[in-house]
């Protein structure tokens, strides 16, 4: 079985006090396990993971145009929402009064870490508007071993990490993982991160120029491994797949079917038990 690495960072590092153990993300709070169905990013879909025994969960924020951090993926209320709307056009007051699958109201981030105080969260950034203001948030609070933070944008986060210098683990963003998985060798991969990557958060595979290639390898794991990175893989919702990634020796799995994960993991003595 392989062992993951150790990083530095107790966020990741928690899961050497059950070795051999598995970080399992709850995607969104598990948006498609079937209880839980059209709840995704509510406080209700985090309270049903939790109780499952989910301790890390996945989230995305938003700013309102008042300035307040907000759980919620979408650019728009529209799609999950009974409401409607730019998130960033919007008073926090109009985007509360809004229903996510009819009944459940969108959470600011205050709310979210504040209702898990043992729970560990992996931010998205989704909006250029809230870097900074999630960068004050976490540290203010000092949550530097609670939270790691990604994003897609380079932009994004190369100004959180400016502002952070440090304090909050990221992890990489695609341009730095195709950076590392096609360096000649491990120590120019590892150069090219320049110790601001604490994991490698990926798709197991990934379509380019109409190709399905193959993200999670052998060779992606054992060299991330090697230059002390954890890797993490999105979004996986099938069992034999999931077997197979455990295979590799990932470090985690984000799922939105927690029920799924968690049954795997537990058959695999590997579910980090609360």
């Amino acid at each position: 079985m392989t062992t993951s690495p150790v990083t530095g960072h107790r966020y990741l590092d928690r899961v050497h006090e059950q070795p051999g153990s598995v970080l399992a993300f709850a995607h969104r709070g598990g948006a498609e396990h079937p209880e839980i169905r059209g709840l995704e990013n509510t406080l209700h879909a985090f309270r049903h993971a939790y109780g499952l025994g989910y301790r890390w969960f996945e989230t995305d924020v938003h700013l309102s145009a008042d300035g307040e951090l907000v759980a919620f993926h979408d650019t728009r209320l529209d799609r999950v929402t009974d409401g409607s709307g730019a998130l960033a056009d919007l008073p926090l007051a109009a985007i509360r009064a809004a229903r996510v699958g009819g009944r459940e109201p969108v959470p600011t981030l205050a709310e979210l870490v504040e209702a898990f105080p043992d729970v560990q969260f992996n931010i998205d950034i989704k909006a250029e508007g809230a870097t900074g203001p999630l960068a004050r948030f976490l540290l203010d609070r000092e949550l530097g071993e609670r939270v790691m933070v990604g994003a897609f944008s380079p932009r994004r986060l190369g100004r959180f990490r400016q502002l952070t210098r440090g304090a909050i683990p990221t992890s990489a963003h695609p341009g730095e993982v195709a950076a590392f998985v096609t360096a000649p060798t491990l120590r120019v991969g590892r150069s090219l991160l320049r110790g601001r990557v604490a994991a490698l958060q990926v798709p197991h595979h990934h379509l380019f120029h109409g190709r399905r290639v193959e993200v999670v390898t052998d060779r992606l794991v054992r060299r991330a491994h090697d230059a002390g990175l954890h890797v993490h893989v999105w979004t996986i919702d099938d069992p034999a797949e999931m077997h197979q990634l455990l295979d590799l020796g990932v470090d985690g799995i984000m799922t939105d079917r927690t029920d799924l994960l968690r049954d795997v993991l537990i058959e695999r003595g590997r579910w980090w038990s609360a």
